[in-house]
């Protein structure tokens, strides 16, 4: 059976597995089963913060309001820092548009994760959440109750709010995960009952990475399965995969070996499966695979820096982009890399054709499309990491304020630390002259200040950081969509 047209580059077939949807969760019965009523205008203050916070508890299935409590704060301190620089209504809380992005943004720096309905190029619909996101999809009582109430449309919503967005959609991946970690113990017909062994939980741990990679390709599945030649030819770089998935099981051990009270604690550890006792419950498989969700991203990102080093090596006048016939004939002698058709790249937002150089591919951009997204579940997609988190991550830290003027601004950029290797340290960038001028327009047309989450300052940044920072396109203007939602198209010919 030949699974890829020869003239498909490997990893451009890679793609034709991982787009198909994945299964719908059953572990999460909380979140499909709508709640009865609606509480879109009708409550006073407390009483809908009391209802919301008994429906969210059933969501999360927390084991009680201290529970659910802790949960929230905790989410709330991630999310403090990029709250306090956006900009707020009268009430000193977000609109919605503000919230999508404090969400995306929360995800992007923690896990690398794009969760789908949340990206930044997406129209916001005024009349309604959306119907094909994460939320709308798997939690539509929560929706209607909470993001499209009378009370926060009219009021915005706070930082706890926030927090219940984010700790829902945690959740609600997690529930993914388990629902894929369940199919394959019905691949190997194990009972979600038993204690598996080290070896055991390999085992499964290696089917779950070609699940989860392949989404719900079964024939896909079932073919890589049964031929490991074809499953290192399919997906590459497959047995380091396979070592990484196995370093979360381990780390798993070390916290029993080295914490055993807090892995108690945690529910990683219990009598018969613990330091002394090896073994490993369902719940044990789950807490690992939700590690390697959380964490693929950093493990992946030596592939993300590989292809940007290529990328930058064609970038000879230092502006972030390459030319396009460059690109192309870069790809030609690469295994499966820079192979998008010039107009998937367009639709990506990746193509700049306003030049006099010509048609050119803008490498953050480019390094940040879904074309690049090495996992597409349903509800979400694993990404290269975005290097301009870290450079806005700084700024925020430093500012502390949804706006402030250019000085300040100059002097955090002027001091600011190296990323590691995410800035190019051998072109820092020159702030005197149309830089500083460049800010000063953007703060004399805001009252004297540059606001910090503006298309405007996100265009800077830009050409500030042309290798690290995207070029922010207009709303709507940019598809989101993997190859195989991209269509036949998506592949130059």
């Amino acid at each position: 059976m030949k699974l890829f047209p020869q003239n498909m580059p490997a990893f451009a077939a890679l793609f034709m597995f991982m787009i198909a949807e994945s299964p719908t969760s059953v572990a999460a019965k909380g979140f499909l089963v709508e709640r009865r009523g609606s509480i879109r205008g009708s409550l006073d203050a407390s009483s809908f913060e009391r209802e919301l916070n008994t429906a969210l508890g059933e969501a999360l299935g927390s084991g009680g309001s201290a529970d659910l409590e802790r949960r929230l704060a905790e989410v709330q301190q991630r999310l403090a820092p990029i709250w306090s620089t956006l900009p707020k209504n009268g009430a000193g809380n977000l609109e919605r548009r503000s919230l999508r992005y404090l969400v995306h943004r929360h995800f992007s720096r923690q896990s690398a994760l794009q969760i789908r309905g949340f990206e930044p190029s997406r129209p916001a619909n005024a009349s309604g959440w959306g119907s094909d996101d994460i939320l709308a999809q798997r939690v539509p009582a929560f929706v209607e109750a909470f993001l499209e109430s009378n009370h926060k449309l009219e009021r915005g919503f706070n930082l706890g709010d926030a927090a219940r967005v984010v700790a829902t959609i945690e959740q609600l991946i997690f529930d993914f995960e388990g629902s894929v970690l369940q199919k394959v113990y019905e691949d190997q017909r194990k009972p979600l009952s038993r204690s598996l062994s080290r070896q055991g939980m390999e085992q499964l741990l290696e089917s779950y990475m070609v699940r989860w990679m392949l989404g719900e390709d079964e024939e896909g599945i079932r073919a890589l399965s049964k031929d490991p030649k074809l499953l290192r030819e399919s997906i590459p770089h497959w047995d380091q995969i396979v070592s990484f998935a196995n370093g979360q099981a381990k780390a798993l051990d070390y916290r029993r070996q080295q914490s055993p009270a807090a892995a108690l604690a945690a529910g990683e550890a219990r009598p018969g499966h613990n330091a002394l006792a090896p073994k490993y419950s369902f719940e044990d498989v789950h807490g690992v695979v939700g590690g390697i969700t959380k964490s693929f991203a950093s493990f992946w990102d030596s592939e993300c820096r590989s292809m940007k080093a290529s990328l930058v090596e064609m970038d000879t006048h230092h502006t972030g982009r390459v030319p396009l016939s460059k690109f192309y004939s870069h790809g030609l002698d690469s295994e499966w890399r820079f192979g998008e058709s010039e107009e998937y790249l367009r639709d990506l937002g990746a193509l700049d054709e306003t030049s006099w150089r010509g048609k050119q591919v803008i490498i953050p951009n480019y390094i940040q499309a879904t074309s690049n997204c090495i996992i597409s579940a349903q509800h979400y997609l694993v990404c290269c990491v975005n290097d301009c988190d870290g450079v806005l991550d700084e700024i925020e830290s430093q500012i502390g304020s949804p706006s402030a003027e250019p000085i300040q601004i100059l002097a955090v950029m002027g001091n600011m630390s190296a990323h590691g290797s995410s800035l190019d340290e051998d072109h820092a960038p020159q702030l005197e002259g149309s830089l500083t001028s460049q800010l000063e327009l953007i703060a004399s047309a805001h009252g004297g200040q540059v606001p910090l989450h503006g298309r405007l300052f996100a265009q800077w940044l830009h050409y500030a950081f042309p290798r690290e920072c995207p070029f922010p396109h207009k709303t709507g203007a940019v598809a989101a969509l993997t190859p195989m939602e991209y269509g036949e198209r998506y592949i130059a010919s």
